[in-house]
């Protein structure tokens, strides 16, 4: 018997001769996957130009999606346009070359760093807080994403590192940032595409003796990078050679602030939009977390509220809203044939939304993750914020620690207003954010005598001024 030739997905309506979907997809790419999903369902075809991306969700297209990346799927050339800021690391990197490098990156979050880095997240935190005045305002987006680069740099880099160059360094980064472009090859002669080129030189110019030296007196070191520095392969038992880590460094900083950053603010946002839920967060933070008491991995693990917020931004609002991959090999997704040559890609934020797998999906309800209802367990592939299969986010713990020691400290000490009612996604070809905000905050009354003291009695009462 003859066996059936699959169809290719259905491509979405409004394709235009030549570009296809392209402007929509520029102008309002979330409406046009949802509109994706309802005209067509789980598993359509989008036109950019003349690429064609078949666009998949739900748990069982998913599953295809992560499982068969580095087989039929290709997760390093879905990325060429941060393979020329970063090179080849990371997931940008061959399946083999990834292998390699996957024990070094594994060991910069093992579980005893990651106690000295929430003790670097609560300290930076806790320095921020204090220069606050007793009331005022704040924009929380920019905020957030100064703070994520404190806590970045001074955690995976070290203090010398931020305090001595930090600034100049962020700076230099945001020409990286504003480089990212998922559409235009990344070589063009275009300014941007200088201004990255440029940038980068100079970064490599900063960092280089910071490895000379780092090489030098080993010794002298105790760090995150250090521990880069010391690396071998452990094929060869050879050193990591100076130009992978110093694109390992720019990728891993990149990956230490731009997404978290996003989040750190909506999961605050979120919280002051849902008074309710804020008290349960806020009598746990009273009852487990009082002001002077340290922040660790104990503490962050009790405060289980917390961390069902944390889990509801990730699912409401992700990072990154698409994840991308090419097709080496064609492959069947849903009933449907995906050839070669063609793109996949996952729509993280509505793959979030499907009402199968969360009850009320539209809904802020980080109690859905709470024992006996646990939405994300229904399946394995049914949050996706932070990838899923080998490439899930390194890491994940990291941002999600930080999000939690800045959300925590603040709530702690400050009572707050939402000023901008209603921000939206703001949407870039980077990490989506929220639109700038403003929150109104005021010292919490028992606390001011506390910050008032004199320095040597603030650090009496608060442990985070020790560091």
């Amino acid at each position: 018997m003859e066996a059936i030739q699959l169809s290719t997905p259905p491509v979405l309506s409004g394709a235009m001769p030549g570009i296809g979907h392209l402007i929509e997809f520029g102008r309002n790419r979330a409406g046009l996957l949802q509109r994706g999903l309802e005209e067509v369902g789980k598993v359509f075809t989008v036109k950019l130009g003349p690429q064609n991306v078949a666009v998949v969700m739900g748990p069982e297209n998913h599953r295809v999606f992560f499982m068969e990346t580095d087989k039929k799927l290709n997760i390093g050339t879905s990325y060429q346009f941060l393979r020329a800021i970063f090179g080849e690391v990371f997931f940008m990197a061959g399946h083999d070359v990834y292998l390699r490098q996957k024990p070094l990156i594994t060991q910069a979050f093992r579980r005893e760093k990651m106690v000295h880095y929430i003790s670097v997240m609560g300290r930076e935190v806790q320095e921020w807080l204090d220069s606050l005045d007793d009331e005022g305002e704040f924009e929380i987006v920019e905020t957030m994403g100064w703070l994520a680069q404190e806590i970045a740099g001074h955690a995976l880099m070290g203090d010398r590192f931020q305090e001595e160059i930090g600034r100049e360094f962020w700076d230099l980064y945001a020409d990286l940032s504003k480089s990212i472009d998922p559409i235009l090859p990344p070589n063009l002669p275009l300014p941007k595409f200088w201004r990255r080129d440029r940038a980068k030189e100079r970064m490599t110019q900063m960092l280089m003796p910071i490895l000379e030296e780092r090489r030098a007196h080993p010794e002298a070191y105790n760090d995150f990078l250090q521990d880069f520095v010391n690396a071998r392969y452990t094929d060869t038992d050879e050193p990591v050679e100076d130009e992978l880590l110093l694109n390992m460094m720019l990728g891993l900083m990149f990956a230490g602030h731009e997404t978290t950053a996003g989040q750190a603010a909506w999961n605050v946002i979120l919280l002051l939009q849902h008074p309710e839920y804020l008290e349960l967060v806020q009598e746990e933070i009273d009852r487990l977390a009082p002001y002077g008491q340290p922040v660790d991995g104990k503490l962050l693990h009790a405060l289980t509220h917390m961390g069902y917020a944390v889990t509801e931004t990730e699912r409401l609002r992700p990072s990154a809203d698409m994840l991308m991959r090419d097709v080496d090999e064609e492959i069947e997704v849903g009933g449907y044939r995906i050839p070669v040559g063609w793109k996949v890609q996952l729509a993280t934020e509505l793959a979030h939304r499907l009402p199968e797998l969360f009850d009320e999906p539209d809904y802020y309800d980080p109690l859905r993750f709470a024992p006996g209802r646990e939405e994300d367990k229904a399946d394995r592939f049914a949050l996706v914020g932070f990838g899923g299969g080998m490439h899930k986010c390194t890491g994940m713990n990291f941002a999600n620690n930080e999000i939690s020691v800045i959300t925590t400290l603040l709530l702690q000490q400050f009572d707050l207003e939402l000023v901008t009612r209603k921000p939206h996604v703001a949407r870039s070809t980077g990490a989506n954010r929220p639109s700038p905000t403003i929150i109104r905050y005021r010292r919490k009354p028992q606390l001011e005598l506390a910050v008032a003291a004199t320095p040597h009695e603030a650090a009496a009462g608060c442990p985070h001024h020790a560091a």
